[in-house]
């Protein structure tokens, strides 16, 4: 497949408009194929193509033929999963063992899923004497779902495989920058005998048009959107006219707090890779890292080393820790960030930038380091989207809280000590989501994700997700009593 075409009502299609854009592999600056470039007039087909499939009960109603599709779809991936792989590292620039372990991670979601398709449990009680309250989960309707490409498999399938399971029909929002990977995956699920058409439509598009009709129609109940606290903000605002259930995960600052009994070597080495997973990419990144003021040289000079021993090279090649930024754009972005960064820092540690001899259109940045005394500077408070940390101290553990909770970001954070109480003490204190001690980014299926305060609404993973595509319904019925007078 070089040409990621949009999945309607059962058919590949092209865009009505005729557009197309190409795919560019940001290692290499190199086409890899082409992405026909749609809009409103693809939403809306889509939309009309998944209502028509929701009425019918073939779908909604029946768990089982929902299971065996998830589960024939795993497999298929499976029987793929190193080319999908490896199709994954050119579109997105991650290196190849992350590919892998995202493709596996996907197809474990998916099992997931299909295996709760048929545990959608209610409760039901007897009020009084022969009246019953049966309280039942019904699919919420059609799904709208705006997918990024930082992790397009895994970010796909956790809300594509509970809102399927659920019941739901679906439009699907997918990146250009991944897109000839993503309609891969679909064309997969696509093949499997027992889907009916409708039930998975996609959408690709450069603009957002789109993506407003989704959001703003009548006809789509759910929008599960991963993507920036800016523009989740804005789906908000545009769906409140239509009060339509919103899943979403936002942005994140990902704060490491490194208790002063903790190995800093090894921690350091952890933060390394965890702060530039997917070159920094990654909502749940380490993006600052917070020491207790007694070894804060000691681990300024041990994550300087480890930031600067990353391999940054082509996703394919051997030893690679770290491939380039998706596109040029967002590396640009990230870099304009990271220089104002680097003239209102106390210290900067670790100076990135383009390294010498990348390809001309790649989109390769060498990850930074700075310190900070300011808890209010720009660079501790918003999302660098990019392989860009900052290091702070903290004297006790009640100011290393007061720290990462100082801002309006609540989605994950890590705690690093030898010691389980403070760990624990620690990890309550804090507004976020996700919590890990002596570790970080640990994402997998049966585990809920998301965040608190402007990180966003709702949970994926895990068997709560399941909520953001179902509704509750109460059916009561006054059945009698035998033998009642």
């Amino acid at each position: 497949m070089t040409i990621a075409r949009n999945l309607i009502d059962g058919q590949w299609q092209e865009a009505l408009s005729g557009n197309t854009v190409p795919s560019i592999n940001p290692a290499t600056g190199e086409s890899l194929g082409s992405v026909v470039n749609g809009g409103k007039a693809e939403a809306e087909a889509a939309v009309q193509a998944a209502r028509t499939a929701f009425s019918k009960a073939s779908w909604s109603q029946n768990p089982r033929l929902r299971q065996m599709t998830l589960l024939r779809w795993a497999d298929n991936l499976e029987r793929n999963a190193g080319a999908l792989a490896e199709l994954l590292t050119k579109t997105n620039g991650k290196v190849l063992v992350q590919s892998q372990g995202e493709i596996a991670g996907a197809i474990s979601e998916i099992r997931y899923y299909a295996g709760l398709t048929r545990h959608l449990t209610g409760h039901n009680l007897e009020v009084a004497p022969g009246e019953f309250s049966v309280m039942m989960r019904e699919p919420a309707g059609v799904a709208g779902l705006i997918i990024p490409w930082n992790a397009p498999a895994v970010l796909l399938i956790r809300s594509l495989a509970p809102a399927l399971a659920a019941g739901c029909t679906t439009v699907v929002k997918l990146a250009t920058q991944t897109a000839l990977f993503t309609a891969r995956l679909v064309e997969h699920l696509h093949s499997v005998e027992e889907m009916p058409a409708g039930v998975v439509n996609t959408l690709h598009e450069t603009g957002s048009e789109g993506a407003q009709f989704l959001v703003e129609s009548p006809n789509v109940d759910v929008i599960s959107f991963t993507g920036s606290t800016a523009v989740g903000k804005k789906i908000m605002a545009a769906a409140a006219d239509t009060v339509k259930k919103l899943s979403l995960e936002l942005g994140g600052k990902a704060a490491a707090i490194v208790l002063a009994d903790a190995s800093i070597d090894d921690a350091a080495r952890h933060l390394a890779h965890a702060a530039t997973i997917i070159s920094g990419q990654q909502c749940t990144a380490a993006r600052r890292v917070l020491i207790h003021d007694s070894r804060f040289e000691e681990m300024a000079d041990a994550l300087t080393g480890a930031l600067s021993s990353l391999k940054v090279a082509n996703g394919m090649d051997d030893g690679a820790h770290m491939g380039p930024l998706v596109d040029a754009c967002a590396r640009d972005a990230v870099a304009d960030a990271t220089a104002r960064a680097f003239d209102q820092a106390e210290k900067v540690l670790l100076r990135g930038g383009v390294p010498d001899g990348a390809p001309q259109g790649s989109a390769f940045l060498t990850p930074s380091l700075v310190t900070s005394e300011n808890p209010d500077a720009f660079f501790v408070q918003e999302e660098i989207f990019g392989p860009f940390v900052v290091l702070e101290r903290f004297e006790s553990e009640a100011d290393a809280v007061e720290k990462a909770n100082n801002t309006v970001f609540g989605l994950s954070a890590s705690i690093w000590t030898n010691a389980g109480a403070p760990a624990l003490r620690i990890a309550r204190a804090l507004h976020r989501g996700t919590v890990w001690i002596n570790d970080h980014n640990k994402l997998f299926a049966e585990a809920e994700t998301g965040g608190y305060r402007q990180s966003g609404l709702g949970r994926l993973h895990g068997f709560d997700a399941l909520q953001d595509f179902t509704e509750l319904k109460h059916v009561y019925q006054n059945v009698g009593v035998i033998g009642a007078r």
